[in-house]
Formats: structure tokens, sequence, C-alpha cells
């Protein structure tokens, strides 16, 4: 079975429009009879229909902590390696569990991330 969608393009932008008369904001509204979308004037007549169906765009971008999500227990891991060329900031202990993981960024490059073996610290970097 083959399904085919009619994908449109994704709306990049949706401006505030102006009204050509009075140059008042335009402000969405729908026409229920014909199912359409425009945009008319609250202070004069004036309305046009929309070109774009998109009114309103929420685009959230959430900034994570990525070291919060790092679990302190790694430093139990016999598999990961070890380093001592690392000294912690915190404690300035001389030994660090290290891996390499991908960013929560998909745009960005692997990065090493370190944990101090200290189990009293347990502080958490990256470089």
């Amino acid at each position: 079975m083959i399904l085919e969608y009619d994908v449109k393009p994704n709306h990049c932008h949706v401006g505030i429009l102006f009204c050509s008369e009075c140059n008042n904001m335009l402000y969405p509204k729908e026409d229920k009879r014909t199912k359409t979308l425009y945009y008319a004037c609250r202070n004069c007549d004036y309305s046009q229909e929309a070109d774009n169906p998109c009114v309103y765009i929420n685009k959230l971008e959430q900034e994570v902590d990525e070291l919060a999500l790092i679990v302190p227990d790694v430093v139990h891991d016999p598999t990961l390696p070890r380093t001592e060329d690392h000294i912690c900031r915190r404690c300035g202990k001389q030994e660090a569990v290290f891996f390499q993981s991908q960013t929560l960024k998909a745009e960005e490059n692997m990065r090493l991330y370190y944990v101090c073996t200290n189990v009293e610290c347990l502080h958490k970097w990256t470089e």
C-alpha cells in the first residue's frame, strides 16, 4: 500500500499585516460559510484573503544543561576509560572518567565529557 501526502513547504515567517486603507493592524478572521481565512481591519471595512494559512508559529527552543543529564554513577562503570591528565577544578583530584557523546544540538560535533572519580565530588565538565 502506497500513501501519498500533499506536503506543503514549511512556513518560515508569519508577520504582521497592515491595512492598505488606514495603516492599522489586520487581524485574522474566518469566513465560516466558505471556511476561508482572511485578514480584516477593525478600524475600517478593509479585508483581504490570506495567502498563507498559518496565523501563528509557536517555536519552542529548550536550553538543557547537558551536564545535568550525565548520571554521576558513570564513575563506577569499569568499561569507561579513565584519565589522569585532567584535574578536577572543584576538588583537585587527578583522575576522571571520560566518554564521548553527541551533543543535544545536532549541528554540533561530538564532545568529550568528564566526571571526577572522587565520590564526594563527582564534578562534571566538558572541554
